[in-house]
């Protein structure tokens, strides 16, 4: 018996809340444990895309360097072949002299003769052809500046010099080389872009703006944006320059450009995952706690049953014994009065054994008036109570009907009393009301005992929780089954103050769902 006092009542309810804090505490350290090591990948990650987007603005750079030597390269040759242009305007112009001597001549033709890659055309005023170089066969046929040839040669103004007797006029194209270097120029510009905003080795969301007017030069890895939107491109570019400007590059055609580049959308992704892992993990230990508590209920509610009914079998057998003693004290002649004494509590047997059995199964409900039953568990309790324990009912003057089983309810009454009377020491003032309300029937039942602190107000419904050594932590919680399973309504601590005493509230509805 020792031992079974020493994990009865409260001790159970601490073991069981220590076992939860336990496991609390263990889940705990696991979701911190799973969140340290996905930071501490996410940080690594981060160092290693870090470190990969620093190589490739490396080699951005040194690209940026060789693309702009070939652009001054190009430019070189583009000014080289304009001075040679305007050389052989100045041959022209010479040849038409009549002072010219032999040797001057021979320079200058062999000046016209050298030129074997930029395309010309002479022309008179009225735009006859007189002379062709390095035109292609195309235009081999024409006589005139006109047509596809004019088209052709449209590109610059033509050199206009005098002569005897009127004008001459040389038309020019970019030579066959410096087209050809031009078309390899804007490979290089087309490849530099696709290098700086792909960037397989980075992989990490990039843009090319133009500093001067802020236009969207490049993108690349960029997701969920429609770049057909100016809306969402400019809202784009807003946000992306507001993180980072890694480095400048000077592009032919643009000029001055920045380039702006943001995390991956895998480590954003990442950053993003312990948050949800710890979502994940909070819903699963959830899930699995609601799981636990469905299936320790359930096996309690086949524990309760089965003690239930067990003990209402084994009180049957001396039941029916008493009731047959009673009515042989009665063939003997034995007083009236100590008759009626004995029938009451063999009565009161009869209704615990009948409380008991129907553990576990749907009551009967009847629509009846609810103040006798509270009257006569009062009545009862007052005769077995101290007579330091005074009773106060107050009760509407008509009858309040609602649907209840009276031996259940009785039931629910008589625990509340007895904790009532046990928080008072045997000493002190029970006040019970029932208020008929339009759709429930509210009963209040307070005492001025020691009171419950505020965190415990809901603990003491729950099974094996007592403030008693000897208890077991059950009335409560089966009253409070009752009321809400059986009836359909609501049982809960109204109002406690330490000291100063706590009111019981049982809602009844009037009409059951």
């Amino acid at each position: 018996m020792g031992f079974i006092k020493k994990i009865t009542g409260l001790q159970i309810y601490s073991r069981k809340q220590q076992w939860k804090l336990y496991l609390l505490g263990f889940a705990a350290l696991i979701v911190l444990a799973s969140l340290y090591y996905t930071d501490t990948m996410v940080r690594k990650i981060a160092r290693d895309e870090r470190q990969r987007v620093e190589l490739w603005v490396d080699a951005i750079r040194k690209r940026e360097s060789l693309l702009r030597d070939s652009e001054r390269l190009f430019a070189v040759i583009q000014n080289e072949e304009a001075e040679r242009v305007e050389l052989i305007k100045q041959v022209y112009s010479r040849l038409n002299m009549d002072d010219i001597d032999q040797g001057a001549l021979t320079l200058y033709t062999n000046i016209l003769y050298s030129n074997t890659t930029i395309p010309l055309v002479l022309t008179d005023e009225e735009g006859e052809v007189i002379s062709t170089s390095n035109l292609d066969e195309r235009f081999s046929n024409y006589r005139r500046l006109e047509g596809e040839l004019a088209d052709y040669l449209s590109k610059y103004p033509p050199l206009t010099f005098s002569i005897i007797g009127g004008y001459r006029y040389i038309y020019y194209q970019d030579s066959k080389v410096f087209t050809e270097l031009r078309d390899i120029m804007n490979d290089l510009i087309d490849t530099f872009l696709s290098d700086l905003v792909v960037n397989s080795s980075a992989n990490v969301p990039v843009i090319v703006v133009a500093a001067s007017n802020k236009e969207l030069i490049a993108h690349g890895n960029i997701q969920g944006v429609d770049f057909h939107d100016e809306q969402q491109v400019q809202d784009m570019i807003a946000s992306m320059t507001g993180k980072n400007r890694y480095l400048d590059v000077h592009l032919p055609t643009y000029g001055l450009c920045y380039v702006y580049y943001t995390n991956s959308f895998l480590l954003t992704q990442l950053r993003y995952y312990p948050v949800l892992q710890l979502l994940a993990i909070s819903i699963l230990l959830f899930v699995a706690y609601m799981l636990f508590s469905i299936a320790r209920n359930a096996e309690q509610n086949q524990v309760w049953v089965g003690m239930s009914k067990e003990t209402a079998h084994q009180l049957g057998t001396p039941l029916s014994s008493l009731i047959a003693w009673v009515e042989m004290l009665k063939l003997k002649g034995v007083d009236d009065e100590t008759i009626k004494d004995i029938s009451k509590d063999v009565q009161r047997l009869e209704n615990i054994t009948e409380r008991f059995s129907k553990i576990g199964s749907p009551p009967k409900l009847t629509a009846s008036d609810v103040v006798a039953p509270v009257v006569e568990v009062l009545e009862y309790m007052k005769r077995r109570t101290s007579r330091k324990v005074s009773f106060k009912l107050a009760v509407p003057d008509n009858e309040v009907i609602v649907p209840h089983n009276s031996n259940l309810l009785g039931w629910v009454v008589e625990n509340i009393i007895k904790n009532a009377i046990d928080a008072m020491k045997g000493k002190g003032q029970i006040y019970i009301s029932i208020e008929d309300q339009h759709k429930e029937v509210i009963v209040d039942i307070s005492d001025d005992g020691k009171g419950i602190p505020s965190s415990q107000q809901k603990a003491i419904f729950n099974p094996g929780y007592s403030s008693k050594k000897s208890g077991w932590g059950l009335g409560l919680s089966l009253s409070k089954r009752i009321v809400e399973n059986y009836h359909g309504g609501k049982l809960f601590v109204k109002h406690s103050v330490v000291n100063q005493g706590t009111t019981f509230r049982i809602i009844l509805k009037k009409q059951i769902a």
